[in-house]
C-alpha cells in the first residue's frame, strides 16, 4: 500500500473538495494549508476517476509553479511531505514527473501520473501544447501569468481517452497568497467570476485589536498542524511592514514586491490618505509628465504649509503625447478640475525638449500647443536628484503632519511606493546587491512624473505660491479645453 498520510480538511479546504467547478481557487495567509489541500484534491480526484475495462483509474495532472527553484524546493517538497517517494518516485527529467499506483479496497488500481512544470512567462504557453491532462494545479498562482491558466483550460479533460471511459472530472485548481487588487486573480475572483469558476478565501491567522495588537483568530485554519500553534504567526509579526502582515498574516489583498524599494522612507499608514484628496482652491496644480509610448501624468499640489500632495494620475499604454493630451488629459481636466484651468503648471521630462524627426516639434511643444501656458522641462533628469526630491518630502514633517500625502486615487503611484517601483536584485554570490537605477516597468512612468512634480515644487515653492495671487487670464486655446 502506498504511503499517503491521513488528512483532515479544515472548513475552507473542505469546500474546495466538495465543489466540482471547472476552475477553483483558494487564497489565504501563509501556513494555512492551501498547498496541502490541493495535493489532497489531486489524490481524491484520482481515486474518484471511473476505472477502465481493466479496473485501472487513470489520470494525469500538471502541477505548475513560476520557477524551477520554487517548484523543486517548495511545491514538490509539499507533495513529498504527504506522498512518500516510495509511493510516487519523482524523476527529475524534463518535465519532472512521477507515477503513483495504489490498489483500492474495491480491487481497482489508481494510476496517477503527475508532471511538475515551471512556467512564469506568457510565452511558456507553448510548453503546454499537445499535453493531454485530466487536471492541473497552479501553485502560488499570483506568480503565474493568466496566459498560463488560459492555456491550461484547453489541455485538461483530454485524458484518459474515451476508450478508458474519459475523465470523470476535469479542471484546474489553484492556491495563492493574496495578490494586489490589480492582479488577474482579483479580477476573476472578486470583480467578475466566470461561469463555472469558484473561489474561496481563508480566514486571517491573526486579528488586529486596537490597543492590544495582533491576537489569535479563533477561526484560523491549520493551527493544529503547526507545532507552535498560533505562535507560528505571532512571532512573524515583529519587524514586518503593515503591508506584509496584511498579505501573509491577515490574508488580505495587498502589494508585496520582490527587490529593493526605491523609497524605504515611504510608510503607507502615514503617507497615504484614508480618503480621496481634492486640490485646494486658489493654488496651482502641478502636472508632472513622463513621455514615451507609456505616458503618465501626475496631478500634484503644494499646500501653504509646504506639504506635497499627489491627488490624481493618468497613465496610458501605446499612446503618443498628442493623443494622450487630446483623449485623456484635457477631457479629465475639463470634467474634474475646470476651476483650475487658468492656474496649471506643467513640468516634464527634460528630454521632452528633443525635437521629433518628423515635424521638429517636441513633447513640451505639443503640451503648449494643447493650450497650456506654463510649461517647462524639469531642472534635472538626474535620478539621484529626482529621488531625493521626493524623499525629502517623505521624511519631512510640519505641525506633526507628514509633508507627503498620496491620494488612494493614485493607485499606480501608491503601488510603486509600496515596492513596485524598485531596484532589481543582481544575481551574484554573497551579500545582496541591486541595480543603481530602478527597473523600467509600469510603475516607473508615474514615478518619473511625480519626481518632476517634486523637483518643481522643491525648486520653486515661492514662485508657485506667488502665481496663486497673480491676476487671472484665460488663454484662448486653454479656454477650449
Amino acid at each position: 500500500m502506498a504511503k499517503i498520510k491521513t488528512y483532515n480538511a479544515e472548513p475552507t479546504p473542505a469546500l474546495l473538495h466538495a465543489d466540482d467547478s471547472f476552475v477553483r481557487g483558494i487564497r489565504g495567509p501563509i501556513g494555512s494549508g492551501k498547498s496541502v489541500a490541493c495535493c489532497m484534491e489531486i489524490l481524491s480526484r484520482s481515486a474518484q476517476q471511473k476505472p477502465n475495462s481493466e479496473g485501472i483509474r487513470k489520470s494525469r495532472w500538471a502541477v505548475v509553479r513560476n520557477t524551477y527553484g520554487e517548484l523543486r524546493s517548495t511545491t514538490i517538497k509539499t507533495w513529498q511531505d504527504w506522498v512518500s517517494d516510495e509511493a510516487c518516485p519523482i524523476v527529475y527529467d524534463a518535465p519532472i514527473r512521477g507515477v503513483l499506483k495504489q490498489r483500492q479496497l474495491d480491487g481497482t488500481m489508481v494510476e496517477l501520473e503527475i508532471l511538475f512544470m515551471a512556467l512564469d512567462r506568457p510565452d511558456h504557453v507553448r510548453k503546454l501544447l499537445s499535453l493531454e491532462l485530466t487536471g492541473a494545479w497552479i501553485n502560488e498562482a499570483r506568480e503565474v501569468p493568466k496566459a498560463i491558466l488560459d492555456g491550461l483550460t484547453g489541455r485538461v479533460g483530454r485524458y484518459p481517452n474515451i476508450s478508458d471511459r474519459g475523465a470523470t472530472w476535469s479542471g484546474i485548481i489553484m492556491d495563492t497568497n493574496p495578490p494586489d487588487d490589480d492582479h488577474w486573480w482579483y479580477k476573476v475572483a472578486e470583480e467578475g467570476t466566470p461561469k463555472g469558476w469558484q473561489f474561496w478565501s481563508q480566514p486571517a491567522a491573526l486579528l488586529y485589536v486596537e490597543g492590544k495588537g495582533y491576537l489569535p483568530n479563533p477561526k484560523a485554519e491549520n493551527v493544529r498542524n503547526h507545532k507552535l500553534g498560533y505562535e507560528y504567526w505571532l512571532r512573524q509579526v515583529p519587524g514586518k511592514t503593515a503591508e506584509w502582515i496584511k498579505v501573509y498574516i491577515l490574508g488580505q489583498y495587498g502589494n508585496i514586491q520582490e527587490g529593493k524599494p526605491v523609497y524605504p522612507e515611504y510608510n503607507d499608514d502615514i503617507h497615504c490618505s484614508k480618503f480621496d484628496l481634492e486640490p485646494l482652491k486658489n493654488l496651482p496644480i502641478i502636472l508632472g509628465f513622463d513621455f514615451g509610448l507609456t505616458p503618465a501624468c501626475i496631478f500634484g499640489q503644494v499646500t501653504p504649509r509646504g506639504r506635497l500632495t499627489a491627488f490624481d494620475e493618468l497613465i496610458a499604454l501605446n499612446m503618443g503625447i498628442k493623443q494622450f493630451l487630446r483623449d485623456a488629459v484635457k477631457p479629465h481636466l475639463n470634467q474634474n478640475y475646470g476651476a483650475f484651468l487658468e492656474n496649471i503648471i506643467v513640468v516634464g521630462d527634460p528630454a521632452g525638449n528633443q525635437r521629433a524627426q518628423s515635424d521638429e516639434s517636441t513633447c513640451l511643444d505639443e503640451i503648449r500647443m494643447a493650450g497650456f501656458n506654463d510649461v517647462e522641462g524639469a531642472s534635472t533628469n538626474s535620478f539621484i536628484a529626482r529621488r531625493e526630491a521626493v524623499a525629502s518630502y517623505a521624511t519631512g514633517m510640519s505641525d506633526g503632519q507628514p509633508n507627503l500625502l498620496i491620494s488612494p486615487k493614485c493607485k499606480m503611484l501608491r503601488r510603486g511606493f509600496l515596492g513596485g517601483y524598485r531596484y532589481r536584485r543582481i544575481q551574484v554570490a554573497g551579500d545582496a546587491r541591486y541595480t543603481d537605477v530602478p527597473d523600467k516597468n509600469q510603475f516607473s512612468h508615474p514615478h518619473d512624473g511625480f519626481q518632476y512634480v517634486a523637483l518643481r515644487a522643491q525648486d520653486g515653492i515661492e514662485t508657485i505660491s506667488a502665481k496663486a495671487n497673480r491676476p487671472k487670464f484665460v488663454n484662448p486655446v486653454a479656454g477650449r479645453m
